[in-house]
């Protein structure tokens, strides 16, 4: 055997393993009411991110909206899908509202012998708040739900990211038509409603509930002004905007493959159908500082 050689049978010498800490590191007072504090804040987090995103959107989509090239039949397709798509359910609705609103408003006044208000009183709500807001809740339950089903798809297949890599910008492709089509067609929507709603007052009261066809006309006209009716279509400006932005938006973010777009489409009915009832109060109050004579004033 060589010299230089070591012999087979002497033993190495091995390292004992490092001992496994299970100690975990010991948390400050001060970190846990970070964490705590950070936890108690995180909804009041998502709820302004989610603003600042809807804001930055509107941004981008306005931005485009002198810029050419106009597209005018993106605006046209746009306005259609969510006009003449939304047309049967918001005039069966609009129906069924006037209808009841009559009978229980009849059945009401009755018993003071006044039931030629019913016309009025039901005339009056429908322009000033169930019109718009009942519209409103349509567009976000069909319009809305579509919009996000329909740009969340094309995110997830890289449909959009194809746009932008061709020189398209996605946001006044598909965004600023669905916006200005929304806002120009919830009004419209908003007016049919509450013809169709009107002539359901006046069949269940004048027809069904044997009301004098002359006071009922004429309670519906002192009561009923146009300022009303424009009050109403006011709104629905803001609410059909709002609809179709809260769509886009929710389609537009979507992530996480078909299950994203079915999240994001929840989020689109459910965000807008709650925005529509808290923005109707604070446009009542401004619409009825700007006309005081809506609620008796000078």
């Amino acid at each position: 055997m060589s010299e230089t050689q070591a012999p087979e049978d002497e033993p190495t010498a091995v390292e004992p393993p490092p001992k496994a800490t299970s100690e975990k590191p010991k948390q400050t007072v001060g970190g846990a009411v970070k964490v705590g504090v950070k936890d108690a804040f995180a909804p009041l987090y998502r709820f302004l991110e989610g603003v600042g995103g809807h804001l930055i959107l509107v941004g981008k989509a306005l931005s485009w909206l002198p810029r050419r090239p106009l597209r005018p039949a993106n605006y046209l397709e746009a306005a259609e899908y969510i006009g003449f798509g939304g047309l049967p359910v918001v005039l069966l609705v609009g129906l069924a509202t006037g209808m009841v609103m009559s009978l229980q408003s009849v059945n009401a006044f009755r018993q003071f012998g006044l039931e030629s208000f019913a016309g009025g009183t039901t005339g009056k709500a429908l322009a000033l708040e169930l019109g718009p807001v009942l519209t409103s809740l349509m567009l976000a339950g069909r319009a809305g739900a579509g919009i996000a089903t329909e740009l969340g798809t094309m995110r997830i297949t890289e449909q959009i990211d194809a746009l932008e890599s061709m020189g398209v910008n996605p946001v006044q492709y598909l965004v600023l038509p669905r916006l200005i089509g929304s806002m120009i067609v919830a009004p419209i929507l908003t007016l049919l409603f509450f013809v169709i709603g009107m002539a359901g007052a006046y069949l269940v009261a004048v027809v069904l509930q044997h009301v004098d066809q002359g006071q009922w006309m004429s309670n519906l006209r002192d009561i009923v002004q146009p300022r009303d009716v424009l009050q109403g279509v006011i709104k629905a400006v803001f609410f059909g905007f709002m609809v179709a932005l809260v769509g886009c938006y929710q389609g537009f973010h979507a992530t996480g493959g078909g299950r994203g777009v079915g999240i994001g489409t929840t989020r689109a009915v459910v965000i807008a159908s709650v925005s529509t009832l808290v923005m109707d109060y604070f446009l009542s109050d401004i619409l009825l500082t700007i006309m005081p004579n809506v609620r008796g004033g000078p």
